[in-house]
């Protein structure tokens, strides 16, 4: 029997559960408005490495151990490691995975990594394929200038449509079989994005470019289960920012979808406050991962919250594209996550 729903949703019919996270950020946002919600702070930002390539590595490193251990659980009773990063040839997962010595499948989809990861989790966990494995992001906002924009010894100045990457990390512990007996939260759906390109070439308009992938994939997502906004406590994205967001309501507004505003949470709009000087707000793969594992899993495992979309967006450009005049591609994948009742 075909567990394909429409065009693009898959409906996971087994319901894997999600029995531990964990997540990790550094001090800009540790003093954020979610600040105490992070399971642990980086004591600055080349927490205690060498470089900062390093120092991101070891927190995801970090955070893959934590969410093991939270599950009562070592890393080497983890059966699949699903992480990347944004980096080149994301070095950060590869180099963590070399450490932990877990199983291994390195994904890139830029900022949607978090979403990518748990969809992918998701089906090989409803598949029987692995009982336990762990899907994680992170992201650094040195790294990230580095790579992208300039070094931070440059001293550039930041256009107002510019997102400050976040320094962070998430990981989730996804279940199958009688592992996922003791979750209080369980993956229900999940929908593979498109790659979507309106022609945006800023690189320091994220929010722009993520922002016409987010709409595709919500709108594909309701057509699909014969949904709408009202069948959800949350439509969660993970890093438009103030820009990408307003510019995600008129979008769907053309494809004819409804939007409460009250309903909306873009992690990007959440993660800083307005006094933090952000700009459009925050972005990068540990955005959307951290608040996640910070916020929205807790309130579903406490029963606050019963269904959510969570769907984080990513670009798909490179320093050498940006250079050669190429526009930013973006793709948003999404999964259902539901409250367990018992």
């Amino acid at each position: 029997m075909s567990r394909r729903l429409g065009s693009q949703t898959v409906v996971l019919g087994n319901r894997p559960g999600i029995i531990s996270w964990a997540s990790i950020v550094g001090q800009k946002e540790h003093e954020g408005p979610y600040g105490g919600k992070f399971d642990q702070v980086l004591p600055d930002e080349l927490n205690g490495e060498q470089s900062f390539e390093s120092a991101e590595r070891a927190m995801l490193e970090s955070a893959v151990t934590l969410c093991a251990q939270k599950s009562g659980r070592q890393p080497s009773d983890v059966q699949m490691l699903l992480s990347g990063d944004l980096l080149n040839q994301i070095i950060s997962a590869g180099y963590a995975a070399r450490n932990l010595a877990i199983p291994f499948y390195g994904l890139y989809g830029a900022c949607s990594t978090m979403s990518e990861s748990l969809s992918l989790g998701s089906m090989i966990a409803d598949g029987g394929y692995a009982d336990i494995l762990i899907c994680a992001t992170c992201s650094h906002f040195c790294t990230a200038e580095r790579q992208y924009r300039a070094p931070l010894e440059l001293g550039n100045q930041r256009t107002p449509t510019a997102q400050w990457t976040v320094t962070g990390s998430g990981a989730v512990m996804v279940a199958g079989g009688a592992a996922a007996g003791s979750a209080k939260v369980e993956l229900t759906h999940t929908t593979c994005g498109r790659v979507i390109d309106l022609g945006i070439s800023d690189a320091n308009n994220m929010g722009a470019a993520m922002a016409p992938a987010a709409a595709d994939t919500i709108a594909t997502h309701m057509h699909d289960t014969g949904r709408s906004f009202a069948d959800y406590d949350l439509v969660v994205t993970g890093d438009l920012g103030h820009l990408g967001r307003d510019l995600l309501i008129e979008l769907l507004g053309q494809k004819k979808v409804s939007v409460p505003e009250a309903k909306l949470f873009d992690c990007g709009c959440e993660i800083f406050e307005a006094r933090q000087d952000t700009h459009a707000g925050g972005s990068g793969c540990g955005c959307a991962a951290s608040m996640l594992c910070a916020h929205i899993l807790p309130e579903l495992a406490s029963g606050h919250l019963r269904r959510v979309l969570f769907m984080a967006t990513g670009a798909l450009l490179s320093p050498t594209t940006t250079m050669q005049g190429e526009s930013i591609p973006g793709v948003a994948h999404a999964v259902v996550l539901e409250h367990r009742e018992g």
